[in-house]
């Protein structure tokens, strides 16, 4: 029997881990700050890109296309975001076998939409993308601020995951693991997240009253549900519930994006 609930508690851990990685690869890939890549073919080449959407301010952020054909040109059109101005074009660099678009570092939650195009030598432009990317810019997080947070929300998600997956067996460490989860997400979300936001975007909160980001809200939301699950839920068997729920919207709140609806300068109040 020992060797039963052992194995059960191992196959639970397996994938209680599968799901969480799998949320976080999700939000990653599908969120602002994740580069647009892909490729076109030009002349019977085929040209990859990357195509970044998040970069320091310390430095202007170069977007380099290996393009050996020197007779291949290119252009980028930019303009800040949001903004009214009008579209600005420059010409891309050569460097060997690069072509290399610069976009100029602005401020700290300063925004650049911007889209490439290559010409090839009959005259004929070839865009990268349908439509223009937007790119914007950070202040620099130190890591041991960065780390810290990073390793706090992970393990909030893997343990609320973990505790919902115990709420649904009726297993008996339910609530020690919703406990471990709130703290978790107390420290990682309420505690180091607002001083990653205050390095990034000279901020600590952006989210309800103060603003409309996504991630702000959201850390709020979960982190405030934990809490109604832990007074819900005192007591063997009491509130399970809502422990139940306090995982699944932790995990529907996670898919989303991370940084949208984030800080932004907005241009079209800028002089």
């Amino acid at each position: 029997m020992p060797n039963s609930s052992k194995s059960t508690t191992i196959f639970i851990w397996i994938i209680t881990v599968v799901i969480t990685l799998l949320s976080v690869v999700y939000q990653r890939m599908t969120g602002p700050t994740y580069p647009v890549s892909g490729k076109i073919t030009l002349q019977n080449t085929s040209v990859k890109y990357q195509l970044l959407r998040s970069h320091d301010t310390t430095s202007d952020a170069l977007i380099k296309l290996k393009v050996p054909d020197e007779q291949v040109t290119g252009e980028m059109r930019w303009r800040h975001h949001p903004s009214n101005e009008n579209w600005k074009t420059d010409s891309l660099a050569r460097d060997g076998e690069y072509l290399v678009a610069r976009i100029a570092k602005e401020p700290a939650a300063g925004k650049v939409m911007y889209q490439i195009v290559l010409i090839d030598r009959q005259g004929e432009k070839h865009f990268l993308t349908e439509k223009p990317i937007i790119i914007r810019f950070k202040g620099h997080v130190p890591i041991f601020i960065l780390i810290p947070h990073i390793f706090f929300i992970f393990f909030a998600m893997l343990l609320g995951t973990r505790t919902g997956i115990e709420a649904i067996l009726k297993r008996e460490k339910t609530y020690r693991y919703a406990l471990i989860t709130t703290v978790l997400f107390f420290i990682g979300g309420l505690i180091l997240g607002p001083i990653v936001q205050k390095y990034a975007f000279d901020a600590y909160w952006t989210g309800w009253p103060f603003g409309h980001d996504l991630t702000d809200n959201k850390v709020a939301v979960s982190f405030i549900l934990w809490l109604v699950a832990l007074w819900r839920g005192r007591g063997e068997d009491a509130g399970r519930g809502w422990f139940i729920a306090a995982a699944v919207v932790q995990l529907v709140i996670f898919l989303i994006p991370h940084s949208v609806l984030g800080s932004e300068i907005d241009y079209t109040q800028v002089k």
